[in-house]
C-alpha cells in the first residue's frame, strides 16, 4: 500500500513509499483511510518521534474494511474517526477498537479527521479544569487546531472565554465561534482567570500562571513556541497560593469522546475549523504551513473521496 514515511533526507522529513499492509491484532479493526489531519506537534517533532521509514500520523477518518476479530468495535462498512500513536498517513491502518469513534452519515470524513487529537485534547483538558460555568477561561494558542476546539467547547460549557493569539490576523473568526475576548499576547488580559488551556509553552506558560486566581489551574497542553518554560515559584508564592500547573496528558481510549464530538459536528453544534484542505500529495506544503503559522485551525489532507 502507499504511505507517507519519515525520511530525514527530505526537506520536511516525508516521502511517499510502498509499505506492507498492516495486519490487525484481534482487538483492532482495519480502516481504509479517506482523510487525515495534521497536528503541529507531530510535524514539529517528527525527527524525535519517528524512525526513518516509519509511517507517522495520529488522526485518520475512513471506513472499516475488516472488523476486529474479537468482535469489539464497529462492523465492516462503518464510517469512523480513529486515533493511534502512528500509522495514520497510509491507505490502510490497523487501530485498537477502543480508539475508534463512529461518524454520523451527515459528517464529512475530512471534518471527522480533525476530531481525535485536537478535539479530544481540548475536551479532556477542559474537563481537567473542573466546572467552568460562569468562570473566566483563558485559551492560549487559540488560533490552532486544539485552540479553536477549546474555545468552542469552553463557550459551550458556559465559560467566559478569553482567546489569546500571536497576532490580530490569527484571531480572526474566534469571536464567531465563542470567544468573549480576543487578545494578542497576554498583556491585554486585565482580570484573573479560573483556568488556562495553555498550548504555547515557553515564557507564556509562566505569564499564564500569574493570571490564575486562587483555586484555579493551568493545563499545560503543548509547546507551540518550541521553547522551554521557566517559572519563578518564589514570586508565585508571594502572589497567591493554591494554584496549579498540571502537565496535561490526553491518555487513551479515545473512542467514546471521538463519537461524542463527531455527533456535535453532525448536529452543527461544533465547527472543525479547517484552514487548509487538499490531496495528500500536499503533505509537505501543509506541514510547512503549520510550522509557519499560516493555518488557522486544522490542516486536512484527503486520500480518497467517498464513493470513489
Amino acid at each position: 500500500m502507499r504511505a507517507l514515511v519519515h525520511d530525514p533526507s527530505q526537506p520536511r522529513g516525508l516521502r511517499f513509499a510502498d509499505v506492507p499492509t498492516p495486519e490487525p491484532a484481534p482487538s483492532q479493526a482495519l480502516v481504509e483511510v479517506h482523510a487525515i489531519s495534521l497536528n503541529f506537534g507531530e510535524v514539529a517533532f517528527l525527527p524525535e518521534l519517528r524512525r526513518p521509514g516509519e509511517v507517522p500520523g495520529w488522526d485518520a477518518a475512513g471506513v472499516v474494511v475488516r472488523a476486529a476479530a474479537d468482535g469489539s468495535g464497529p462492523k465492516e462498512g462503518a464510517r469512523v474517526a480513529t486515533f493511534a500513536p502512528s500509522g495514520a498517513w497510509a491507505e490502510l491502518r490497523a487501530v485498537d477498537t477502543a480508539d475508534i469513534g463512529a461518524v454520523p452519515g451527515s459528517v464529512d470524513l475530512g471534518a471527522a479527521s480533525t476530531v481525535p487529537v485536537a478535539g479530544v485534547t481540548a475536551l479532556r483538558a477542559l474537563r481537567a479544569l473542573g466546572p467552568v460555568v460562569g468562570r473566566r477561561v483563558l485559551v492560549t494558542g487559540a488560533s490552532g487546531g486544539v485552540g479553536r476546539y477549546a474555545v468552542q467547547l469552553a463557550h459551550r460549557a458556559g465559560a467566559h472565554v478569553v482567546a489569546a493569539v500571536g497576532s490580530a490576523a490569527r484571531g480572526e473568526g474566534l469571536r464567531e465561534i465563542g470567544a468573549d475576548e480576543v487578545v494578542v499576547g497576554l498583556d491585554g488580559v486585565k482580570e484573573p482567570v479560573f483556568g488556562v488551556l495553555e498550548n504555547v509553552g515557553g515564557a507564556q506558560l509562566a505569564q499564564a500562571l500569574s493570571l490564575v486566581e486562587r483555586g484555579g489551574s493551568v493545563q499545560s497542553i503543548g509547546m507551540a513556541s518550541r521553547e522551554p518554560s521557566t517559572i519563578d515559584f518564589e514570586q508565585e508564592r508571594r502572589r497567591a497560593g493554591n494554584r496549579r500547573v498540571e502537565v496535561f496528558v490526553v491518555g487513551r481510549s479515545f473512542g467514546a469522546d471521538i463519537a461524542y464530538l463527531a455527533s456535535l459536528l453532525g448536529r452543527g453544534e461544533l465547527d472543525p475549523q479547517i484552514g487548509l484542505r487538499g490531496g495528500w500529495e500536499r503533505a509537505e506544503e501543509a506541514a510547512q504551513a503549520l510550522l509557519d503559522r499560516r493555518v488557522a485551525g486544522k490542516a486536512v489532507l484527503e486520500l480518497r473521496r467517498e464513493g470513489r
